[in-house]
């Protein structure tokens, strides 16, 4: 792997689905790798149960979609009939491999618990180990999350409310910061003990 951009590529798909390490990809279809190939991205996924098992090897070029949208593409060739050429079928490592072609692949959305864990995520990275700006969060049905946040600048915990439905923009958790000091969306907590006040995104 000689392009810069296929490194960059391939890491983040592995990080991104480390998290299907622990929760299955679709029904009965766990995540046993992710793979470097010339070009593309192998992700090896077990499907089945017990001695029915079988594994398999999902080839997705670097140039065909985001690592984002890998999930939602292995999802939709794991729930329903596919059908492949013959030049797409091939044998690895024991493993039989299939060449995807995500462009004409509609990716089934992420479950509600995959939403949540994409927001915590990109929130929980620190920029500053010593003064972590997302301190906790509570899944609280209707698709909402609430993210309690702490400013080093200012004591006080604040939780804010956001939607999960259709994952929040990026621009919106980059604006976090700024918007959780704007008084339009402050509201008083009298049934949170864990924040001192609420801030409601859910209409952002």
């Amino acid at each position: 792997m000689t392009d810069p951009e296929d490194r960059e590529q391939q890491a983040a798909s592995a990080r991104l689905l480390l998290y299907y390490l622990n929760a299955p990809i679709a029904d009965y279809c766990h995540l046993r790798g992710v793979l470097p190939a010339p070009g593309a991205v192998r992700i090896a996924v077990r499907v089945g149960k017990d001695e029915y098992a079988k594994s398999f090897l999902y080839e997705i070029p670097h140039d065909t979609v985001t690592p984002y949208y890998i999930p939602g593409v292995l999802r939709t060739v794991l729930t329903g009939p596919q059908i492949y050429s013959s030049s797409d079928v091939d044998e690895v490592m024991g493993m039989t491999l299939i060449r995807l072609r995500p462009q004409g692949i509609t990716p089934t959305p992420e479950t509600e618990r995959g939403e949540a864990l994409t927001v915590v995520r990109a929130l929980s990275d620190p920029v500053d180990d010593e003064n972590p700006f997302l301190v906790g969060f509570l899944m609280h049905g209707d698709g909402l999350i609430r993210l309690y946040v702490q400013r080093p600048d200012r004591p006080g915990i604040i939780g804010v409310d956001i939607r999960l439905t259709g994952t929040p923009t990026t621009a919106l958790l980059t604006s976090l910061p700024s918007l959780v000091e704007e008084e339009q969306y402050r509201r008083p907590a009298p049934d949170d003990p864990h924040c001192d006040l609420l801030v409601d995104l859910t209409d952002w």
